[in-house]
């Protein structure tokens, strides 16, 4: 988990709030939910405290954050984004796939 979060998952946020939320403006309630997911988000890829619990709450917290970007958040950015907006999206964009982090001991 810490992996993902820090290799993965900390620039991906990066990005969507530099580079995505701000098409929409900061007071619009779409960014102001996103952020707050983030938020909850981060909190529980950093809190050491109940380690179990956090697990089951990030595996909650990150399909239904996925799934509102998916399906709602990101057609509004489209909607609202200029062709230079959308073609700037485009470079930050990589259709890498991910690689996973398997050397880490916990796979063996």
């Amino acid at each position: 988990m810490d992996w993902f979060w820090n290799n993965h998952l900390r620039q991906h946020f990066e990005i969507e709030e530099k580079l995505l939320l701000p098409i929409l403006g900061s007071q619009n309630e779409l960014v102001k939910q996103t952020l707050a997911e983030h938020r909850r988000l981060k909190r529980l890829f950093e809190n050491g405290n109940d380690i179990h619990k956090s697990i089951n709450l990030i595996e909650e917290e990150l399909e239904k954050h996925i799934r509102f970007e998916e399906r709602v958040l990101f057609n509004e950015i489209q909607k609202a984004a200029t062709k230079e907006q959308l073609e700037q999206i485009q470079l930050f964009h990589s259709d890498s796939k991910f690689v996973d982090n398997l050397t880490d001991p916990f796979w063996e």
